[in-house]
Formats: C-alpha cells, sequence, structure tokens
C-alpha cells in the first residue's frame, strides 16, 4: 500500500500501467451534492475527467440545494480517475474510479457504469442520509460489494455509528467508515479499506 509521504500530492506516475498489476473498478456513489466529484478528483493521479452539467430550474427543485447552496453543477454521467496503490510496486492494485449520479433517473447511465466493478464507495451526508437512499437502492441491487463511507462535512451532526448503521438497515459485514472527501490521504484510505473488503467478499459474491 502506498507509504503516506508519497499521498501527498498525486505522485509522477507513466501513463501506462505496468501489466503485473491487478485491475480493479470501483464505483463512487451516493446522492446529490455528497461529494463524489471531489473524492474521485483529490485522489486522481491523472487529470480526473467528469461530465457536469449546468443544474437547471427544473433540477434544483427535485435536487435541493439546502446544504449546498453554492453547487451549480451535477454530475450527469460519470466522473473518471485512476490511482495506483502504490506507484514504486509494479503489481500493487491500480484503482479506475467511476463516479456515477445517484438519483433514480440516471438509472440508465448506472447500469452502463456499473458494469463489470468489483465493488461500490457508497457516500452519505449525515446532514441529509436521505439523498443516498435512491444510490444505496441501486448499489444493492446490483449485488456489489461495498462500504457506506460518511463525508465529515462541517456542522454535520454527530450520530453514532450504531444509529447509522440501523437507520440504514447494514447488514453487519458492510463497513461503515467516516473520511473527508476532500483529503487526498483521508480518500485513499477510504479506498484501501473498500479494496480490502472487496477482496474479502468478491470471490464469494462472484460465485452467486
Amino acid at each position: 500500500m502506498a507509504s503516506a509521504s508519497s499521498r501527498t500530492q498525486p505522485p509522477s506516475v507513466p501513463g501506462y500501467v505496468p501489466e503485473e498489476a491487478p485491475l480493479v473498478k470501483i464505483v463512487v456513489a451516493g446522492g446529490f451534492g455528497v461529494g463524489k466529484t471531489t473524492m474521485v478528483a483529490s485522489v486522481s493521479e491523472m487529470r480526473s475527467l467528469h461530465t457536469e452539467q449546468p443544474l437547471t430550474a427544473v433540477s434544483a427543485a427535485v435536487d435541493l440545494l439546502d446544504y449546498t447552496p453554492e453547487k451549480t453543477t451535477t454530475t450527469v454521467a460519470t466522473d473518471f480517475g485512476r490511482l495506483t496503490l502504490d506507484p514504486h510496486d509494479p503489481t500493487a492494485p491500480v484503482i479506475y474510479l467511476f463516479g456515477t449520479p445517484g438519483q433514480e433517473r440516471f438509472k440508465s447511465v448506472w447500469d452502463d457504469v456499473t458494469f463489470g466493478a468489483h465493488g461500490a464507495l457508497l457516500l452519505l451526508d449525515l446532514r441529509r442520509p436521505a439523498a443516498s437512499f435512491e444510490a444505496m437502492d441501486l448499489v444493492e441491487r446490483s449485488g456489489l460489494s461495498y462500504i457506506v463511507a460518511v463525508n465529515e462535512f462541517p456542522g454535520a451532526p454527530y450520530i453514532e455509528d450504531s444509529a447509522v448503521r440501523a437507520g440504514l438497515d447494514l447488514s453487519g459485514e458492510t463497513p461503515l467508515i467516516h473520511f473527508n472527501a476532500c483529503d487526498r490521504n483521508s480518500s485513499i484510505d477510504a479506498l484501501i479499506q473498500l479494496v480490502e473488503h472487496v477482496m474479502t467478499t468478491y470471490p464469494r459474491d462472484a460465485a452467486r
């Protein structure tokens, strides 16, 4: 895994991926404005790609801006980034990140983006957890291994993990973690925990 010193800034990596490196496709999911685009941009070692469009009056009425008044765009297809967990090790996993719209109306995009994925990072904003319910339904229906990552926004209420788990009706084997999508190291740690979870569950899930 990457050392702390190598994480501070995106490392200088070759444009190609070593043949020995295992490739891991990860979906970053969650509701409107919970930090998916920010998270992908914060960790990507290449210039991340984003498909954002300005919010319209119609979408603003559906995607409430109460907690994100500065937000003027929304993802309509996907965000894309790449992260090599240890750029000095040619056998280290290379993660391909695909951020997806979390709204049910984008389900056709979701089906395309999640094809062949190994796992999902479901982002949650405790100021408005219901914003991620649609995305959670999509993740669970897809059968992907996933973890729930609470993005710690300033001013978010403190809620015991046990209460969050109960509110989401999480199974005992689904990890619940906390991170900061704006912080590269924190986001990498979240992805490492997800990859570890996927390595434990993916062979079992794939065999179903």
